[in-house]
């Protein structure tokens, strides 16, 4: 007789992994992390000298009032005026558009995208009226501005319309064409920014600061994304977040 073992048994599998975070979520934390860390520095120093501007931001406001020629400051104010009022939310209803795959997911990209705009400009609202920073003497301005000037708001509202408008892109074209029009977007952010250092209405420090804010609130955006507006899977109609 031979020694019989156990009956042989379905064989073991090997364990699934469990669900872990999604690929790009750790660079976008790092961004998110950097650029809120910048801000708030630049935030404390604003608070901590009273809104007094440092010695560069002086000199680069001195320089701009003294070249306030034409046509580069009727350049600089068409440019400048597009980075608020509807320019910014037609951008932002844009990316949605693209976006979307459907009428439905058009319709919640584009609440989605104009959302963080709205709420972009809420948050930079409140931190203007918080820090209460004074804006460059107004016998230098050379274009029309109103409120406090940290962060600044054309240059907050400037480059999360870009970003937004740049994630639409994302979605609807090949990487190559994608790349294109994010150089292009960040351009035209970067003017109306320097626009307002050039028109004297901002310090610079103003306009970095909203670009580093505008930078935060596009990182965590993009974090939140898949709850927002879940991509599609090709032949798939329905929604997924993978």
């Amino acid at each position: 007789m031979t020694a019989s073992g156990p009956p042989p048994g379905p064989e073991p599998q090997a364990a699934r992994p469990g669900p872990g975070p999604r690929p790009g979520t750790r660079p976008l934390l790092t961004v998110a992390a950097v650029c809120a860390a910048l801000f708030t520095a630049a935030a404390v120093t604003v608070s901590v000298r009273h809104g007094a501007p440092l010695a560069p931001e002086r000199s680069a406001v001195h320089w701009s009032a003294a070249h306030h020629g034409e046509p580069l400051r009727s350049i600089a104010r068409v440019l400048t005026a597009t980075g608020t009022g509807t320019v910014p939310y037609l951008l932002a209803v844009l990316a949605g558009l693209l976006a979307g795959r459907d009428a439905r997911g058009r319709l919640r990209a584009v609440g989605c995208a104009v959302l963080v705009l709205a709420v972009g400009q809420a948050i930079r609202y409140g931190l203007m009226e918080l820090l209460a920073r004074p804006r460059p003497p107004a016998l230098d301005w050379a274009g029309p501005a109103s409120g406090y000037a940290f962060p600044s708001g054309h240059a907050t509202t400037s480059a999360l319309a870009a970003g937004i408008l740049a994630w639409g892109i994302a979605r609807r074209v090949g990487p190559v064409r994608a790349r294109t029009w994010w150089a292009v977007l960040a351009v035209w952010a970067a003017g109306v920014g320097l626009t307002r250092v050039y028109l004297a209405v901002h310090w610079p420090g103003d306009v970095v600061g909203g670009w580093l804010l505008a930078a935060t609130l596009l990182c965590l955006a993009l974090l939140l994304e898949p709850l927002a507006v879940p991509r599609t899977r090709p032949g798939n109609a329905h929604p997924t977040n993978s």
